[in-house]
């Protein structure tokens, strides 16, 4: 894919150039907004046509440059986050942006009554780097044929200029996705404690990996008391103050989490009831024994299709994921397999034969959509209340 020249791009809305660099080679120029700045991450790709304000702060992204194929984004602006569910924002997954940098194709203006910023000046407050006037679906094939893989991005003002060279040793230089334990960067320092709206029915502790607001939100609106551990903490302290255990989302390799594997361990083996949700899910497999892969493509948008292989039920579900547990290893080690991925097969979801466990690879709580498997936290309240008996 050869560079697209930078003299035929009228970038008048921003005055900012971009520059975008693959690991294979591929170069591509655009138009920039946001902050200037250049960022290294995995770059990937997302099928959602909307709910750009919650996968930009959806904490599973964090390393990562994000590609979205819709063709306009930002038509709708940012939304406020006054709008709430026990003080826990709608609209949004997360406190921040975790994307390093953000490529679409168009930049329109916001025209929405709800709209407090457009989608520029939120990058740039956030100081985070945005690129436009891309043939995103383009780079998406590229991905789909060849796979994810590393990739600079670069903003800067229209009269300066950054050399590819330059570009290309930053790159060479940048430490590999795999290998960097994202979850304790996103993780809460602290423990944090949400109440619900009414007396709370129970406790639930969140192994807080990078947890996504949804989640809350939804144990929230259950009558759960929900309180986050960071990433590292001991299982001891979690299992006191907690009548059941979410295993949180979170971004990266599961593999390099070996302390939290440990605790999650310990935690599967207390008997309390556990639920696991996408990196929560890979966590639980490799503290048992499974086994864990990386996709070649990953699994991110809101039009995934899974089946239940119990009921032989599908649902559309979000999902936000790179890494799979391989089917094989679950044999042997009480795990039953309880959703399958439609289109690769793959592991969407498995069950304990013996303990309260279960967990799911996708995103139940949706966010932004869609909330067919919603049931699932339904699944876990009726395991909380009655001990660990669905």
């Amino acid at each position: 894919m050869q560079p697209r020249s930078l003299a035929k791009l009228m970038c008048k809305e921003t005055r900012l150039r971009a520059r975008l660099l693959l690991e294979d080679g591929t170069a591509i120029e655009g138009c920039g907004f946001g902050f200037p700045d250049t960022r290294v991450g995995e770059v990937v790709f997302s099928t959602n046509m909307v709910g750009y304000t919650e996968a930009l702060t959806d904490p599973s992204y964090a390393g990562q440059i994000l590609l979205w194929t819709h063709p306009m984004v930002g038509c709708y602006g940012v939304p406020s986050k006054d709008h709430s569910i026990a003080g826990i924002p709608k609209n949004y997954e997360s406190d921040r942006i975790h994307v390093e940098g953000f490529v679409v194709s168009e930049l329109p203006q916001p025209s929405h009554y709800l709209s407090i910023s457009s989608l520029s000046r939120w990058f740039e407050e956030s100081k985070v780097p945005g690129m436009y006037r891309v043939d995103t679906r383009a780079l998406v094939k590229k991905l789909r044929e060849k796979g994810v893989m590393m990739g600079v991005l670069s903003v800067f003002p229209e009269n300066d200029d950054v050399k590819w060279e330059e570009l290309k040793k930053e790159l060479k230089s940048a430490e590999r996705y795999e290998e960097i334990n994202f979850a304790y960067a996103v993780s809460p320092k602290k423990i944090v404690s949400h109440e619900p709206e009414s007396e709370p029915i129970a406790t639930v502790a969140v192994l807080d990996c990078g947890v996504k607001y949804g989640i809350l939100r939804w144990l929230l609106r259950l009558g759960f008391k929900v309180i986050r551990f960071p990433c590292w903490s001991k299982p001891g302290e979690i299992l006191d103050a907690a009548d059941g255990i979410v295993i949180s989302n979170g971004p990266g390799n599961p593999a390099v989490l070996r302390e939290a594997i440990e605790t999650v361990r310990n935690i599967v083996y207390s008997g309390k009831p556990v639920l696991g949700i996408c990196l929560g899910a890979q966590l639980i497999a490799l503290s048992l024994g499974a086994s864990v892969y990386k996709l070649k493509y990953g699994h991110r948008g809101p039009n995934k299709g899974v089946v239940d292989v119990l009921t032989k039920r599908s649902y559309i579900t979000t999902q936000n994921h790179g890494f799979a547990v391989s089917e094989d290893s679950l044999a042997e080690l009480n795990l039953t397999l309880w959703f399958r991925n439609i289109d690769d097969k793959s592991v969407e979801g498995f069950m304990h034969s013996k303990l309260p466990v279960v967990a799911v690879q996708f995103h139940p709580e949706g966010g932004p959509g869609s909330y067919d498997t919603a049931w699932v936290f339904e699944t876990f309240k009726k395991m909380v209340l009655n001990h660990g008996d669905c």
